[in-house]
């Protein structure tokens, strides 16, 4: 037992299972990076690593797939030979060389395959792949299960301590426990005891092959949030199954990835999931099944992963990308640190949404994540005096990062706060995580020794005495140059987010990027932030009991709080609203305004505003005009670097680093932002 006095003395405490000692209840989760994918594993090794030395109980890899026919994509990672196993073991040298345990995830993706190659039970193609995979034979099937029994192995040799068999997220396995997916006649379809043979081969034929002293995570889904997804007794049936069958461990999974309800995205309640597994371990002790069990999904705190611990709700909690946010999760908790932790806020912006357009994932909140080997952190060979004028996220990461590395540094900035357009986006419900990025960055200007100055108005003449001017004021909104805008009706978003004018029940919001998706979120939004109250969400959004409704899916569907506002969301372009957005999160944003009944308008001119409200038109014909009669018109229209003060010190021939928006105006392009002043401060 660990020391009950220590912080979070449930989450501490180690762990012996299949005959390996875990050092505490993390879990890694599972997460691809795109580092999995070439030959050269010595990135992959880096990044865990320094996860490993951060003190993570078990890793678990991204996944890796069994055979070609598994691949996510063309020339995916892949472990189907010795000489692979060979290139992984530089991996798992890295980790057990740091203290570690690491497990590696088999992943057969079957329809969700992004190539041509794809393999199913039944040939029906995934909404989330162009390719109709071919329908396996029988002696297909059993091709199958020899590859993950295989992969198993291999990844034995390679010196791994365990594997995770993916059985959730609507993957292969996955596709042939669901009637919809799977709607074969053989004896691998037609009723449950059938659907679920699949993976009870793999469990007990992977266990056979590589011994009792290996561990075997299977992921099982918890909850599909599909149409004809599982039941409640299906789910237990086969968790109790694949716990007899030779798991070490039963890890969740939440959701196929089809599922029109979001997961893991920052609107999500923290571990809003955990209820399942829960019913799940109280049915295991009852039945004196002694498996152990992962919590997953939004659990981003310690003293969430405790609570969940505590109750008894869970054996392990899984933590994948606030790992990526903070290699030194565990380490600062174990210390009694957890004000330093760099806290994950579920943006997907850098992890998800780079890895779904094929590049490599790094993160928001920590630029080094997936970069280790390009992207480090040395003692500066001169300390420098630096002024940084901008205390937003480009502003704050240039200065404590420069201060980190023995630079003297000085952060101004004329508000009175720090955080720059942070402050904007945390006001937005859904988006209180923005909350903890911005405490993070308070303690990192304290623990660097940053010298702070807010409310001052910086002039070139206050700058001279520096060896080093570094920019970052930031953005300022863009002229529309709408006939009329002066009117008293018009608004910017900077009013109406800082709460400045009373709203009134009908608004137009000019400009559909992301500014104007958080402002229309805003002003349709009533009551508490649902992000707060899990009911409130589940309601919101329609999720039910599995044991009630297949799938989890509420039989009523989707009940959202009535719209607080009639909002009118516009864009000059033609298309769909919001193209611009995030590539996992954009969907969830477009479905939360039309649950709001927020009306989304392309390709419309706007002629002029007037005591009526704002008239528009539509295309380049400037046809069909019309009024929309509103209360008040708000201006999204994008975004302009402010560049006052660097344009003043260039005038007088003064070498300055623009950085962030006031290089580049983005509509809260936080990631860029943060990325570049990184990369500055390691240069200077």
């Amino acid at each position: 037992m660990s020391d009950p006095r220590a912080p979070y003395p449930h989450l501490l405490e180690p762990l012996e299972v299949a005959g390996v000692r875990l050092r505490n209840r993390v879990l890694m989760g599972s997460m691809h990076t795109g580092l999995e994918d070439g030959r050269d594993l010595q990135p992959l090794a880096a990044f865990f690593r320094e996860r490993a030395q951060g003190g993570v109980g078990l890793i678990v890899t991204g996944g890796i797939a069994p055979n070609i026919a598994g691949w996510a994509k063309p020339f995916a990672g892949t472990l189907a030979t010795q000489a692979a196993a060979r290139r992984h073991q530089v991996v798992t040298r890295a980790v057990h060389d740091a203290g570690g345990r690491i497990a590696m995830q088999i992943l057969h993706t079957g329809r969700y395959a992004y190539h041509p190659l794809a393999v199913a039970p039944t040939r029906l193609r995934s909404p989330i792949s162009p390719f109709t995979p071919f329908e396996l034979s029988a002696r297909g099937v059993e091709r199958q299960i020899r590859a993950f029994v295989r992969c198993a192995t291999l990844a034995r040799e390679a010196g791994y301590d365990g594997v995770e068999i993916m059985g959730s997220e609507g993957y292969f396995i996955n596709q042939f426990i669901s009637a919809a997916t799977n709607q074969r006649q053989d004896a691998w379809g037609g009723d449950y005891s059938n659907r679920m043979r699949l993976p009870l081969e793999i469990v007990q034929r992977t266990r056979e092959a590589v011994g009792p002293d290996f561990i075997l995570i299977y992921r099982l889904s918890m909850i599909d949030l599909v149409p004809g997804g599982s039941r409640w007794d299906e789910v237990l049936t086969l968790g109790r199954a694949v716990a007899a069958a030779g798991a070490s461990i039963i890890n969740t999974g939440i959701g196929w990835h089809e599922a029109r309800i979001p997961t893991i995205a920052t609107s999500v309640p923290r571990a809003a999931f955990t209820w399942l597994t829960a019913r799940l371990k109280q049915a295991f002790v009852e039945e004196g099944i002694t498996t152990p069990l992962v919590a997953s999904n939004r659990i981003n705190t310690p003293e969430v992963a405790e609570s969940i611990l505590a109750d008894g709700a869970a054996d392990l909690v899984s933590m994948a990308r606030p790992l990526l946010a903070d290699p030194d999760f565990v380490v600062k908790a174990a210390q009694g640190r957890a004000q330093d932790i760099n806290t994950c806020i579920a943006c997907n912006q850098a992890c998800l949404d780079h890895v779904f357009q094929n590049r490599r994932a790094g993160c928001l909140v920590n630029p080094r994540a997936c970069h280790e080997t390009e992207l480090v952190v040395r003692p500066a060979t001169r300390a420098k005096r630096i002024a940084v004028v901008g205390a937003g996220p480009a502003g704050i990461t240039a200065a404590t990062w420069a201060a980190e590395r023995g630079h003297q540094v000085q952060l101004f900035d004329r508000d009175q706060a720090i955080g720059g357009q942070l402050n904007m986006a945390r006001r937005i419900p859904g988006k209180e995580e923005f909350d903890e990025m911005l405490r993070y960055l308070g303690r990192r200007i304290q623990a660097t020794g940053v010298q702070l100055h807010l409310g001052i108005e910086v002039q070139p003449r206050d700058l001279v005495d520096f060896d080093e001017v570094v920019v970052a004021t930031g953005v300022k909104p863009r002229d529309p140059r709408i006939p009329g805008q002066e009117h008293p009706k018009v608004l910017s978003y900077l009013q109406v987010l800082r709460g400045q004018v009373p709203v009134g029940p009908r608004v137009a919001i000019i400009g559909a990027g992301g500014i104007g998706f958080d402002v229309a979120e805003f002003l349709a939004h009533q009551g508490p932030s649902t992000t707060l109250d899990l009911q409130a969400w589940q309601r919101e959004w329609g999720v039910g009991d599995p044991a009630l409704s297949p799938g989890g899916l509420a039989p009523e569907g989707p009940q959202p709080w009535p719209a607080a506002r009639e909002v009118f969301l516009l864009q000059r372009s033609q298309g769909k609203l919001g193209a611009g957005l995030g590539k996992t999160t954009g969907w969830i944003h477009r479905t939360a305004l039309k649950m709001k009944r927020v009306q989304m308008i392309a390709g419309v001119n706007y002629e002029r505003i007037e005591d009526r409200g704002l008239l528009i038109s539509h295309g380049p014909q400037r046809e069909d005009p019309q009024w929309i009669d509103c209360d008040h018109i708000v201006i999204c229209a994008g975004q302009e670097p402010l560049r006052t003060l660097a344009d003043a010190l260039q005038d007088q021939g003064r070498r300055v680093h623009v950085l962030g928006g006031a290089r580049v105006a983005g509509e809260l392009d936080a990631k860029r932002a943060i990325d570049e002043a990184a990369r500055w401060a390691l240069s200077v």
